[in-house]
């Protein structure tokens, strides 16, 4: 009998570690006796929403989506729209101005943000309590990813740090976690070794060639490949071809900086929805690779001015979020909601990927929104949420789901950590973990 491969198995070359996605041959009996890791994704959205667009049209049962969320039908049986939660710490409560700052370093950890550009303190952010629990099972505790930079230090929001609107991940009060915004690095983070302590002519070799992984570790697949049966073949070869292509978007992208008269490949081309899509090819091959289980996206920054002259809005979207109930400024804005909600159906196509008997997206709950409901009112009540995927984690989708008004969003975040079998008593401003998720 052909015993089975080890989950952590890699393909390996000169500083190259490449992880591989699950193959039948690692455990035989696995899909039948063994249930697929359970994973998270906070995805945040800034500005608020055209909440009359954004709401579904029936309740529970009866869930009909609203022209925003209309791109995500053909998930509609793995959503949970969640009306009613509210993020009362993102609130002035005598701090003055300053909703964006608080809208976000309060998302995920449910805690006041303290007003200042100097020494911060927010709280644990939910993502980050996670990766404490299970982020030990995996090579990274977790990913934090985002489309925009942004510094965490100097003043962005009426006298709070930056910090604040440029991240939503705290490893501690005091420590926000950075997003990275460069493909490229995510996809070194993802499947390249350190390099550190490899000779110097072997590290300008890496910089010089730009060779793809597949490349370094060629000599290896081709051991592995001679070991498998048809079916994990088959899996393998389809997930190198996949592995090429993010190399080629990757390339792509860069070039096009390049030729537009970019000096360094960091500094990639101004195209917003090609970056998030890429991103979310990424995490999503993360998850495959059981790389990490936890992960945060920004699609934007807090207070983000980005305009998106593709969609007839070449004004900034915070400016048009201040729309005083005018017509035009709040079609461009829910165009803007609608564009972001389809990058998101990117995401959710590109965990839909077989696991085993299940895929990737059943075993993966994704939360999407926002700490501001009305852009213009800057409310933090009746926030635009919803879960989708986790079918595996006993989140029922299909529903629209309305919590009594005032219900602390920080419910939700640990009804979710339960589901991922990270018990915590309370988080921020919790009041107990929120019930209708199954």
């Amino acid at each position: 009998m052909i015993p089975p491969l080890d989950r952590r198995t890699a393909l390996r070359g000169l500083g190259i570690s490449l992880a591989l996605p699950l193959l039948e041959r690692m455990s035989p009996a696995r899909a039948s006796t063994e249930p697929a890791p359970r994973r998270a994704v906070f995805v945040y959205v800034p500005n608020g929403v055209h909440m009359s667009d954004w709401r579904p049209r029936g309740e529970d049962e009866a869930l009909e989506l609203g022209p925003t969320l209309e791109p995500l039908a053909p998930w509609r049986d793995s959503l949970l729209v969640i009306s009613g939660l509210t993020h009362d710490k993102a609130r002035p409560h005598g701090d003055g101005p300053g909703d964006h700052a608080r809208s976000a370093g309060s998302f995920l950890t449910g805690c006041q943000p303290k007003k200042t550009d100097g020494p911060i303190q927010a709280g644990v952010s939910a993502d980050q309590l996670a990766a404490r629990e299970i982020g030990n099972a995996t090579r990274l505790r977790s990913l934090e990813l985002g489309c925009e930079p942004g510094r965490l230090g100097g003043q962005c929001d009426s006298g709070y740090s930056c910090a604040y609107s440029n991240t939503i991940s705290w490893s501690s009060p005091h420590v926000p976690l950075p997003k990275e915004t460069d493909p490229r690095l995510v996809f070194d983070r993802l499947f390249r070794d350190d390099t550190s302590e490899l000779p110097e002519a072997l590290r300008d070799e890496h910089r010089r060639r730009r060779r793809s992984v597949l490349d370094f570790v060629r000599d290896d697949a081709k051991r592995l490949a001679g070991q498998l049966g048809v079916s994990d073949r088959r899996k393998l070869d389809e997930y190198e071809s996949g592995v090429r292509e993010l190399e080629r978007r990757i390339a792509f992208l860069e070039q096009r900086g390049r030729d537009a008269g970019f000096q360094r490949p960091s500094e990639l081309p101004d195209n917003y929805a090609d970056l998030a899509r890429l991103q979310s090819d990424l995490l999503a091959l993360a998850f495959e690779t059981d790389s990490t289980r936890v992960a945060t996206f920004l699609l934007a920054n807090e207070g983000s001015g980005r305009s998106y002259p593709a969609l007839g809005a070449p004004e900034g979207h915070h400016e048009l979020s201040h729309h005083g109930g005018d017509p035009e400024k709040l079609r461009k804005i829910a165009a803007i909601n609608r564009h972001h909600i389809e990058l998101f159906a990117h995401l959710l196509q590109a965990l839909s990927r077989k696991e085993g008997e299940s895929t990737l997206l059943d075993s993966t709950m994704l939360a999407y929104g926002s700490g501001i409901s009305d852009g213009d009112r800057h409310n933090h009540d009746d926030l635009p949420l919803l879960l989708a995927g986790g079918r595996n984690c006993d989140v029922r989708g299909g529903r629209h789901l309305r919590v009594a008004p005032e219900t602390p969003c920080a419910n939700l975040w640990l009804a979710v950590l339960e589901r991922l079998r990270v018990s915590v008593p309370a988080l921020g401003d919790s009041t107990g973990r929120l019930d209708g998720l199954a």
